[in-house]
């Protein structure tokens, strides 16, 4: 038997960041991963690999169709999808590379197989060749993940019918790639395959693509992603859907009219579920809520002594940066320091193009809380930077408090969307103000000057527009 203070199941963004605090907090810590690397879906086959795809696309629809209007003639522009995909596959090394140097540099033992919990915090971890070694700890953090959602007419094949996985791998640019959900994972991707020539459908159950996101950012993004050529199907139901040979064949219904479409690849992206890999809840008495996710407390605690949980495991946004700060909360908390989780300000992206960035509450929602409430808007379109870039697609838009002016919620489509954010999320960390951000002087000619203009624009200050 082996002793360590710290187990963490998962070597995901929640387990491993978790694993690396807990080594700099000098505690014995061993991280469990079955997987091959560490870095879990984010880093090998989610955020990672996608924004590579991204970014290379993006480029890729510049030199194409933009790179004219700033006078740059380039011609015979043509994607490689094979040195995509291969730079796509160097970036995920790097990254997990880069993890595995923490590990060492932080002293974290790496039990590579898979882990099973047992009664009084015993983790059996279960090599390839089915060499069983055990571990007594004195803290358990459960970081097991989530895995995607099938459809029961569209098993996943990851050749024709795929997850976010087989969509990172498509051998060639698909004909007709259908998406079925509107959410980040459906247009992020959808984009990728669009911008290299794709027609993609997106068929969506709710009302609009990005289902709970403020309503003029829905309706923006709606406009934006038609006018790229994305075939978008809100209001949609899918009804059923098959595999033949080379083909994909998907059933759908609006208002009573029936309809088929035939493509040759179909990406289904309905959403994601919490996995207990190696967790028998009902036997351990773990308590789990209605989705099945382990139900914790603000310090990550869940109903077992000892036991923590963190990341898509829990519920909630299912977000990298979440449970990576749930894991440093759960180790501070194993640490004796006196933190708590607080998701009031926890930042969500879409990296489309223009991005989709945003923090706290949409309108609707502070409406429907009946709290007493103020907008400020700005367009990109009157930012002086947005127009030498020529990406004036888009806005800024605060929500706040009436009397107070507490920032609530604000929500971007902007290039560069995530990182101007930022200085939002850090203002409503301390609860501070549109006022405070109006106020504050941000260097000129820069888009950062769209987030002061529309906090301004809450008390009706907004000075270029």
């Amino acid at each position: 038997m082996n002793n360590c203070d710290v187990l963490i199941i998962g070597g995901g963004p929640g387990g491993y960041v978790a694993a690396i605090r807990a080594g700099q907090l000098g505690l014995n810590t061993v991280c469990v991963e079955m997987d091959k690397t560490l870095g879990g879906t984010c880093v090998n086959v989610g955020c990672i690999p996608s924004k590579a795809l991204l970014t290379s696309t993006e480029h890729f629809e510049f030199a194409k169709l933009h790179a004219a209007e700033h006078g740059i003639k380039i011609e015979g522009v043509s994607a490689d999808l094979g040195v995509m995909m291969k730079r796509k596959t160097d970036v995920v090394a790097q990254n997990t590379k880069g993890i595995e140097f923490l590990f060492r540099k932080n002293k974290v033992t790496w039990a590579k197989g898979r882990g099973t919990l047992r009664a009084g915090n015993i983790v059996d971890v279960t090599a390839k060749d089915g060499t069983v070694t055990q571990y007594q700890a004195r803290d358990v953090i459960i970081a097991t993940g989530s895995v995607p959602i099938e459809l029961p007419f569209l098993k996943f094949d990851e050749e024709r019918v795929l997850s976010n996985t087989g969509a990172l791998v498509i051998p060639e640019v698909p004909k007709h790639l259908i998406v079925i959900g509107g959410g980040v994972i459906g247009l992020e991707l959808g984009s990728v395959w669009r911008r290299l020539g794709a027609k993609v459908t997106v068929v969506e159950l709710a009302a609009t693509i990005l289902p709970g996101m403020d309503e003029d950012v829905v309706k923006e993004a709606d406009k934006i992603f038609r006018k790229q050529s994305l075939e978008l199907r809100p209001a949609t139901r899918v009804t059923g859907g098959r595999r033949d040979g080379g083909k994909v064949f998907v059933d759908i219904e609006k208002d009573g009219a029936k309809e088929t479409l035939e493509g040759d690849y179909v990406l289904v992206a309905v959403g994601r579920k919490p996995v207990l890999s190696g967790i028998d809840a009902a036997a351990l008495g773990l308590a789990l809520g209605k989705r099945g996710e382990i139900t914790v407390d603000a310090q990550m605690r869940t109903n077992l002594p000892n036991v923590y949980a963190i990341g898509d495991v829990v519920g909630g946004k299912l977000l990298a940066h979440k449970a990576e700060e749930e894991g440093v909360i759960a180790v501070e908390v194993i640490a004796g320091h006196k933190v708590h989780m607080d998701y009031k300000s926890m930042p969500a992206i879409v990296y489309t193009h223009p991005e989709i960035a945003t923090c706290g509450l949409a309108e609707h929602e502070v409406k429907a809380s009946g709290r007493a409430y103020k907008t400020g808007k700005f367009p990109m379109s009157a930012n002086g930077r947005a127009r030498t870039m020529a990406e004036t697609q888009g806005f800024v838009k605060f929500v706040s408090d009436a009397e107070t002016e507490e920032i609530l919620g604000c929500h971007i489509v902007s290039v560069d969307a995530a990182d101007l954010l930022q200085e939002v999320v850090l203002a409503m960390e301390f609860r501070g103000t549109s006022d405070d951000i109006g106020i504050t002087v941000h260097p000129h000619p820069t888009l950062s000057e769209s987030v002061k203009e529309a906090a301004l624009g809450v008390s009706g200050r907004s000075i270029h527009i």
